[in-house]
């Protein structure tokens, strides 16, 4: 604060702090206990390549868990110490962010503690994914432009390039953020003189320059990340209200039942303030996360929207939705309308955190399972017992090597031996350009053990796999009691996979982003 916080402030302060300590520690304790998700165990993987970039996405990801495992080991929470440090600093950065704007230690209470009571920042931010990597450096941009707003100095657009440049490191949406920018620069009264100005065009520099390993990683393999996420841009199936029901239902579930509205209801009232009088802080963030909600709900029309996908924009909208709450009393908003936006914000932060404890309770410590199989968590839980039974065949059979042909197996099987038995997907070769050699002294002219979940096993991609295989058995993938998965064990002999097969064969090609894979492979 500009001037020393008042009594009843300091103690929400101080109640702000310990709240975020004891979250820090839910979430801590939710990233040692819960096994990784496949992603998770994918992006681990990343971690020990010294790769570029990456087919799906940028490597910002997989330098994260580098991170964290340099200092933990090969453990679930050094792969996700990361996120946890990640939640951290987009809190630090968002608190100073509306302190800078408000002066208000109440709003910077509130957008430090709105975080922790939506799911996805409160709990999830515990597990790994590009969008956890990319959210502080997406805070950070912003955070720097509203830097350079209040001090007219040009060389804070250097560091809004340089984190603009790490959020693309991380994941490529962080484009989505580019109309925002724009609209700060174009919109207000100054755009003459920052266009003037070079910073702005040096800022573009340095992103770029930041950006470079996926740009040279892509011209050395076609384009291949570019072309692999642009089916999602170009995909469309027709208009299905079910796909706009999931976008919606999971803004509700992921930010929060009552914070989803409330962040709406903030944005609106800031998109309006900040285009009337041309405010370049209001454009800036209530602008960076209209246009990718829009975009993301105009996709929903025809396309499932990924549960990740939207979340990158969201903090943006916790500092827009607490600097507006501390606008109205400027303005002159009625004594009504204010007490019913505070009332509304409290709210969304008690409940939200109270269904955030719930949801950690469910997942740590209860027995049951509500969800069956659409348990995001169950789902993709007892791959350990997968992995027990390829061990077992393994000393049965002599075998050296394990093989799979899709990359969640593979990646947990990877990650369940630590390196101890070397694992190979067989197919979508194309996934794995520049990945070091996983052991082929240990594979060639020796058995191997396919682990495959049915009916993968019935591919005909099998056609072209000249390989002898024998049965062995099958093994059910179980959470809670719960059958999840069955896998299928197989014997292969006479062959040694190919780590480099040519482009247009169907073992190196990857299955593409919504559905169109399985249309070519199955028979």
């Amino acid at each position: 604060m500009t001037v020393k916080p008042n009594g009843a402030a300091h103690r929400h302060l101080v109640m702000a702090a310990l709240i975020i300590a004891a979250m820090t520690v839910l979430r801590i304790v939710y990233a040692s206990t819960i096994e990784l998700r496949t992603d998770e165990a994918y992006y681990w993987t990343w971690s020990k390549e010294a790769a570029l970039s990456f087919l799906d996405h940028p490597p910002g990801i997989a330098w994260f868990i580098r991170f964290g495992t340099a200092i933990f080991g090969d453990t679930t929470f050094g792969v996700r110490f990361g996120g946890i440090v990640a939640m951290l600093v987009t809190q630090l950065l968002l608190a100073d962010m509306v302190r800078r704007l408000t002066h208000d230690a109440r709003a910077v209470m509130l957008t430090v503690l709105m975080p922790e009571a939506a799911l996805y920042y409160g709990l999830l931010m515990a597990k790994v994914a590009p969008d956890v990597a990319m959210i502080p450096f997406a805070v950070a941009m912003m955070w720097s432009l509203v830097r350079l707003a209040q001090s007219g100095d040009g060389r804070w657009w250097l560091a809004a390039g340089l984190f603009a440049g790490l959020s693309l490191l991380s994941k490529f949406t962080a484009i989505m953020f580019a109309p925002a920018v724009a609209a700060f620069l174009l919109v207000p009264d100054w755009r003459w003189r920052s266009l003037r100005s070079p910073y702005p065009y040096l800022a573009v520099v340095v992103a770029i320059v930041v950006f470079s390993p996926v740009l040279i990683w892509n011209a050395q393999h076609d384009w291949a990340s570019f072309r692999f996420q642009g089916v999602r841009a170009t995909a469309n199936y027709g208009i299905s209200l079910r796909t706009i029901g999931d976008y919606i239902g999971l803004q509700f579930g992921l930010v929060g039942f009552v914070m989803f509205p409330v962040v709406l209801c903030g944005l609106a009232m800031t998109v309006w303030r900040g285009y009337r009088t041309r405010e370049p802080v209001a454009i800036l963030l209530s602008t960076a996360v209209l246009v990718p909600f829009l975009y993301f709900f105009a996709k929903s029309l025809t396309l499932r929207v990924g549960d990740t996908w939207p979340m990158f924009m969201w903090p943006v909208g916790f500092a827009a939705a607490a600097v507006n709450l501390a606008t109205l009393p400027r303005e002159n908003w009625s004594a009504r309308m204010i007490r019913s936006s505070t009332f509304w914000v409290n709210t969304a932060i008690v409940t939200g955190i109270a269904f955030v404890v719930i949801v950690f309770l469910y997942y740590v410590v209860a027995p049951w399972n509500f969800l069956g199989k659409m348990d995001p968590i169950g789902a993709e839980a007892g791959y350990d017992q997968v992995a027990a039974r390829a061990q077992a065949a393994l000393d049965d059979t002599g075998a050296t090597w394990i093989a799979t042909t899709d990359y969640r197996t593979y990646a947990m099987m990877r990650w369940l031996f630590r390196g101890r038995v070397p694992v190979i997907e067989i197919n979508e070769r194309g996934r794995f350009q520049d990945f070091r050699d996983p052991g082929m002294d240990r594979i060639k002219g020796h058995p191997g053990i396919y682990v495959g979940r049915e009916p993968d096993n019935r591919t005909s991609l099998w056609n072209s796999i000249p390989a002898k295989r024998e049965p062995l058995a099958q093994v059910e993938r179980r959470w809670r009691g719960l059958v999840i998965d069955t896998y299928a064990l197989e014997k292969l002999t006479g062959w040694t996979p190919e780590l480099s097969p040519p482009k247009d064969s169907p073992l190196f090609q990857w299955r593409v982003l919504a559905g169109e894979f399985e249309r070519r492979t199955f028979g």
